[in-house]
């Protein structure tokens, strides 16, 4: 059931929905905000892009330029709402307040907003509230964004494939949190909670707000869009995986050719349990035979094929679990993959990344 449904009729919250946007969010104020914050981004955009360049070696996508003008344009009523949905922009946004800040001392920038787990093409731009939710940029060739990936830290499950853009994981959060208001209606035995109405009205006033930045062809909300979403996917990449991508611990596959000492499949768009489970028992059990399969993966790797050290770096780095093994062997494994790969921005955030995984707080920045 959606919020619409239920003890209050559409027609009567669509009027009510009216009144209240016309008081606290009025459309021509809107427009004006949506102007003003294309403008503020475009005139801050060539620092950041330059910042990030130099420092990451990467370059950022016109989308995280969208993601920001968003974010300026948001009136108080929708700033509250992102608030509810526990969504704050964190990692490379903080370089749009000040493209020129550097981090304290003796740490490397690289690794602000670098949790613990994520994979050297992962850079974060925005925190989820909860068990280290959080969403990232992800760079598969070290200097073009090839989507949007998001993972709990803290928690159980996968980085996943990467796609989309980051107002679509805004969009995909917003739509649970509609559907989680629609259950409260299902479940409500007495009078509704006098707060529902306007948390309704804030996430519909950020979902319209949305969706002027980045139109979506899939209009439904709530559970149904997340149906939608999921069918708009192409049919072969539901059902078998990427075949571009070799499976990796983390789900996120890599993007290599080669051959890997495991028979790994395509990387699938949900945790292969038998793969994973199976892959890290080995990883976190016998060290002789990891050993001996990181020095194989070196000796394939300086014979010039680095798809082995990619993908068995990346799974002892997702594996890690504060042992200095296998935080060591990840590195020497990623950084030199990334090299014999021509990616040397991620040979180098591997590097940063390891030397400083024991961080307290993943906020480097100075001031």
């Amino acid at each position: 059931m959606e919020p619409t449904a239920g003890r209050n009729s559409s027609a009567a919250e669509a009027r009510d929905y009216g009144a209240w946007k016309a008081r606290n969010a009025p459309d021509d104020v809107r427009r004006r905000s949506h102007r003003t914050a294309l403008e503020d981004v475009r005139r801050a955009r060539p620092a950041v892009e330059a910042r990030f360049e130099r420092d990451w070696g990467m370059l950022l996508p016109e989308e995280i330029f969208t993601f920001r003008a968003f974010l300026r344009a948001l009136t108080p009523e929708e700033q509250r709402a992102m608030r509810d949905l526990d969504l704050h922009p964190f990692g490379l946004m903080d370089l749009f307040d000040d493209p020129h800040r550097e981090a304290r001392p003796g740490l490397d920038v690289r690794v602000h907003g670098r949790y613990y787990r994520d994979p050297p093409e992962f850079v974060t731009f925005m925190h989820g509230g909860t068990d280290g939710l959080h969403f990232g940029l992800w760079f598969d060739d070290g200097r073009t964004c090839t989507g949007v990936a998001g993972y709990y830290n803290n928690d159980g499950g996968g980085v996943g494939i990467p796609g989309g853009t980051p107002l679509r994981e805004v969009r995909r959060v917003l739509e649970r949190r509609w559907r989680d208001l629609g259950d409260e209606d299902a479940d409500a035995t007495g009078p509704l909670n006098p707060d529902r109405a306007p948390r309704a009205f804030r996430l519909r006033l950020l979902r319209e707000t949305l969706v002027s930045f980045e139109p979506d062809d899939v209009t439904a909300e709530g559970e149904a869009y997340h149906r939608a979403d999921w069918e708009r996917l192409p049919r072969e990449l539901r059902a078998h995986g990427d075949p571009r991508r070799i499976a990796t611990l983390d789900g996120a596959g890599a993007l290599v050719t080669g051959r890997t000492a495991l028979d790994r499949a395509p990387q699938l768009l949900w945790d292969d349990h038998d793969f994973c489970t199976g892959l890290w028992r080995v990883l976190t059990g016998d060290r002789s035979a990891t050993d001996a399969a990181v020095a194989e993966a070196k000796r394939r790797c300086a014979a010039g094929d680095p798809a082995e050290a990619l993908v068995l770096g990346r799974d002892l780095h997702w594996a890690s679990g504060s042992d200095p093994d296998r935080e060591r062997q990840a590195g020497e494994l990623l950084t030199m993959a990334y090299r014999t790969l021509g990616r040397p921005a991620l040979a180098a955030i591997a590097d940063a990344h390891h030397r400083h995984r024991d961080l307290p707080s993943v906020a480097v920045l100075a001031g």
